[in-house]
């Protein structure tokens, strides 16, 4: 039977979550320790452990069917591969920063400047939109140090919390994009693969969904009914069922958790009591 080849990091910030993802759509992984390869057994699915800048080759040489894999590494080297999907963790940005004591106003006071960089295409992209002209260092590891040591006088670097520029001494000053996990497809992917590759996306996107709302139930007067339910339509409308007790009723509804405090403080405010809230593990449409 076929099976589709997946990619994931074989370490680093994306390969946890990416194996919980792939384990919360229901697929087993026979995954022996410091293999390369693991299969599914109960998928036809196998995953390729593989460096992070070595994914967008694999993708664009077919190697691989689809990859899980920074959407900023996508921009920096996999040109001519489709995202077919945003995942919505790992959230970073790719980001210029220079040293705390860089007295730094615009984007054209790095004309002429040194700047260390892994992402030497955005970077250099980026610059060129801007009218700037700098000179790159590429650097593979610990990028943030080189303003320290005379090597550089800024970087272009992913940035999370911002913890580790702060360590460095280095302060953000252009955030050139935002990045998340995204599921990306390669170009030579065939039709048999991609029939399996929309079973995978059915799973992710039920997961995802789920993770991104509340389920919630709560308790009301009748006469209260009307202007909960405008707070709280839910995916059509909410479900609506008689209690025991004369007068009231029981709604049931999605919120999504962007939103949960702000809407749960308007229906308290709207008559709404017995609040209860659960966490959804998969909702399918």
């Amino acid at each position: 039977m076929k099976k589709l080849k997946i990619a994931v990091q074989k370490s680093g910030r994306l390969h946890d979550e990416s194996l919980a993802l792939l384990k919360d759509c229901g697929i087993y992984i026979d995954n022996g320790r410091d293999q390369l390869k693991a299969v599914s057994t109960n998928f036809p699915l196998e995953i390729y452990y593989l460096r992070n800048g070595d994914i967008p080759q694999y993708l664009k040489d077919g190697v691989v069917d689809c990859a899980i894999i920074g959407e900023n590494l996508l921009v920096e080297k996999g040109d001519g591969i489709n995202v077919v999907g945003r995942l919505g963790f790992s959230k970073c940005r790719v980001s210029l920063a220079v040293s705390k004591t860089f007295k730094y106003k615009t984007i054209a006071d790095l004309n002429g400047k040194r700047i260390a960089t892994s992402y030497p295409e955005t970077t250099r992209n980026y610059l060129k939109q801007n009218g700037v002209e700098a000179e790159l260092h590429i650097i593979n590891g610990s990028v943030e140090i080189a303003p320290n040591i005379g090597l550089a006088d800024a970087i272009c670097d992913i940035v999370s919390s911002g913890s580790t520029l702060f360590k460095n001494n280095l302060k953000e000053v252009e955030v050139i994009m935002k990045s998340e996990a995204v599921l990306a497809v390669s170009p030579t992917i065939s039709e048999n693969n991609n029939k399996i590759l929309d079973k995978l996306r059915f799973r992710i996107e039920s997961v995802l969904q789920g993770r991104d709302s509340r389920y919630v139930l709560l308790n009301a007067p009748n006469d209260k009914i009307d202007a909960i339910i405008k707070i709280l339509p839910g995916m059509k409308s909410p479900t609506l069922l008689p209690l025991a007790k004369d007068g009231w009723s029981s709604l049931h509804s999605v919120v999504n958790r962007d939103v949960f405090w702000e809407v749960i403080e308007e229906l308290k405010e709207a008559g709404a009591e017995g609040i209860l809230v659960c966490p959804i593990e998969k909702m399918i449409f």
